[in-house]
């Protein structure tokens, strides 16, 4: 279906599932780092228990503020592994989805849900670890009379998100790389880790080296 308006793409290649899970045990602040600290979303939060990490390719859909028919399309298009990208526009008068629809994604394998707009059943929802973000909770629900497109470039929490990318999510927030990225950023990320656990152990240790903040002073004063 190629209407404006009502695009329904097909789904973009599966990012390979090692890289998938390298990138969930990754903390979402470590490979923010190595992505200049200028990418990510914002306003958006988790509803789930225990804000358990989130990592998988995204399958994006943009609909009108408060209607849900393309969400429930876009499950079709959805594969075990996936994570359900949806602009909503950040309207919150209208829950796009609940507890119905996020047990349907659990249920069909889908691994996260994020929503650049509302939810609601946050009680039924919170008691569950499936990855659920959003920018708000009312308990008005949705419309489906459309329009919605699926499969194309979309924007959550000011983050621009493309068919494909890999989206990951834990507390802090959620971020989208690109696939062609992917490795420069696991390995970025992961050599940070490591250098941040030494500096844990110094720091236990009472061993932490801040000579770099006077050195630091004097390069910003022009010294």
């Amino acid at each position: 279906m190629n209407t404006p308006g009502w695009r329904r793409n097909p789904s973009s290649p599966s990012i390979d599932a090692a890289l998938v899970d390298q990138a969930r045990s990754l903390a979402v602040s470590l490979l923010s780092d190595n992505m200049a600290r200028l990418s990510g979303a914002v306003g958006l939060r988790p509803y789930h228990l225990g804000g358990a990490a989130m990592a998988g390719t995204a399958v994006t859909v943009r609909t009108r503020g408060g209607d849900n028919l393309a969400i429930h399309r876009a499950f079709d298009f959805c594969r075990p592994g996936d994570v359900l990208v949806i602009d909503g526009g950040g309207e919150l008068s209208q829950a796009l989805l609940g507890d119905l629809m996020s047990s349907y994604a659990q249920r069909i394998g889908i691994a996260g849900l994020v929503v650049d707009g509302a939810i609601r059943d946050v009680a039924e929802i919170g008691a569950r670890d499936f990855p659920v973000y959003a920018r708000g909770v009312t308990h008005r629900g949705p419309y489906k009379n459309g329009p919605g497109e699926v499969n194309v470039p979309v924007t959550v929490g000011g983050m621009v998100v493309h068919p494909g990318d890999l989206m990951v999510g834990d507390q802090d927030g959620l971020l989208a790389i690109a696939p062609a990225e992917l490795a420069q950023v696991l390995a970025g990320a992961a050599r940070q880790r490591d250098k941040e656990a030494d500096a844990l152990r110094a720091i236990a240790a009472g061993t932490l080296d801040r000579s770099w903040i006077a050195a630091q002073e004097q390069k910003m004063m022009g010294g």
